[in-house]
């Protein structure tokens, strides 16, 4: 398809698509706009930045004008489940912009914020209901909502979902909605958790795999910087002096990590502000706002609470804390080089954090450039292990955006108690999951294998998309 008009869209979302300036579908808007018109359930493999939130919504708003039936009261017809609070409101902001001449209802359910609001929007019923997991199982469980009248169900950013421990939380709704109902899951990975779930939620679902328009490593000029860990404070103020920066994102690996990081930058000079899930809805869209306007040009976060955040203009992502899980740094440095425009991605390692890079370039396959102490003298390729990671499987309960970004941060006290000096010392936003395997006596686990682009085939296993070398 080389036009929105060649999908057969009703008039008004073709009049608010050129309103937004949309021409040319993206390559994952082009495969499965079509799909979802025809009705057929569909699991997507996409990553950040392809478009995949106008794929599944430009095809429910043309269902809901095709269709206008008004809802019952306390339902949706629509259910969209994603991950955070800030990827939910941006998901309904697009709803909104899309249908804006449809006259549909919609609603935001998220935690952090009064309840109250959210079931007296609901009363009357919506067309789409934009929720993260914990907060929908308590309005359902409230008897503000009821999940009966959901003709279609999009589950977005499947994988993060997992890494989040909300898979327990996902399959208590899925069983309660219809059996009727077109399902959507769109997901960056596919692991296998993921996989059986997608088996269990989609029948005979048609499967969509996009890589980004242009590769990551074509657009993101990449480099690590060996440092020791109680220098990266320094090395970051150095390099927010010395790059020129437009806004940057510096990921930590954790909560009070975060405010540290900030903590220094203020006391160097530097005006930088942290979001994360400990800071309150309100303070979170403050410091947003801050940073889309300028104000505030650095913005220090955790994975949890950047997931959603799409900001124009980010020139640099610095990697203060390199991730444990290869997957998340693609997700991470997918923040700049937005919209066709080139970034910079500079990532400290410290020298408990190298095995989390070669990780990282297996999965890329491709070597980062290196500079800094030990650039020359890294440990081999095949040595060393990586630490044990296992996806987390909470449950959560009280309406907030629980998961692992709001955990205490205890990997650091625990890793030095046991003597463990390989562990990085920032701890994980899932501290305890490798104490636990420890104690179990768990291998440790091997770097995930990754598949080519294209084709799926019927195994959705394990799947991680990336640009080969």
């Amino acid at each position: 398809m080389n036009s929105f008009n060649d999908f057969g869209l009703a008039e008004p979302i073709l009049r608010a698509l050129t309103e937004e300036r949309y021409v040319t579908p993206t390559p994952i808007q082009s495969q499965t706009v079509p799909l979802l018109l025809a009705g057929r359930d569909v699991v997507g493999i996409a990553q950040t930045g392809t478009g995949k939130t106008a794929a599944f919504a430009l095809p429910i708003l043309n269902r809901l004008a095709a269709n206008r039936v008004r809802p019952q009261p306390k339902t949706c017809r629509v259910l969209v489940l994603s991950p955070t609070r800030e990827l939910s409101g941006q998901i309904l902001d697009s709803f909104r912009a899309y249908g804006r001449h449809l006259r549909i209802q919609t609603a935001l359910a998220i935690g952090g914020v009064s309840m109250g609001a959210q079931v007296r929007s609901l009363l009357n019923g919506v067309d789409v209901l934009v929720a993260t997991p914990g907060r929908l199982l308590d309005l359902v469980q409230s008897n503000a909502l009821r999940l009966t009248g959901v003709e279609m169900f999009v589950l977005d950013e499947a994988d993060r979902m997992l890494d989040m421990g909300f898979i327990r939380d996902i399959r208590k709704i899925v069983a309660k909605l219809p059996a009727q109902r077109q399902t959507l899951l769109f997901s960056a990975t596919m692991p296998a958790d993921i996989a059986e779930l997608a088996r269990t939620m989609l029948k005979d679902p048609a499967k969509v795999a996009v890589t980004p328009v242009a590769s990551t490593a074509e657009r993101i000029a990449q480099r690590v910087i060996h440092v020791d860990r109680g220098n990266k404070a320094a090395t970051l103020s150095q390099l927010l002096r010395t790059e020129n920066v437009g806004r940057a994102l510096v990921f930590t690996r954790t909560k009070h990590g975060a405010d540290k990081v900030v903590r220094g930058l203020n006391k160097d000079g530097i005006a930088a502000e942290a979001i994360h899930g400990n800071k309150s809805q309100n303070q979170r869209e403050r410091v947003l706002a801050a940073f889309r306007d300028g104000s505030v040009r650095t913005l220090v976060a955790t994975d949890i609470a950047a997931r959603g955040i799409d900001v124009d203009g980010i020139s640099h992502v610095f990697n203060f804390d390199l991730p444990n899980i290869p997957e998340t740094y693609v997700h991470r440095i997918g923040r700049t080089a937005r919209a066709g425009a080139e970034g910079i991605a500079i990532s400290l390692c410290s020298h408990d954090e190298r095995p989390f890079l070669r990780d990282i370039e297996k999965l890329i396959r491709m070597a980062i450039p290196a500079s800094g102490q030990a650039a020359q003298t890294e440990a081999p390729r095949n040595g060393g292990q990586r630490p044990p990671q296992q996806h987390a499987h909470g449950s959560r309960r009280n309406g907030q955006d629980r998961g692992p970004d709001n955990r205490q941060d205890r990997g650091q006290s625990r890793g030095r108690r046991r003597g463990d000096r390989n562990k990085p010392r920032g701890g994980a936003d899932r501290p305890h999951q490798e104490h636990q395997s420890q104690q179990r006596g768990a291998r440790p686990a091997q770097p995930r294998p990754v598949a080519s682009t294209q084709p799926i085939g019927g195994d959705f296993a394990n799947i991680a998309f990336m640009q080969p070398r």
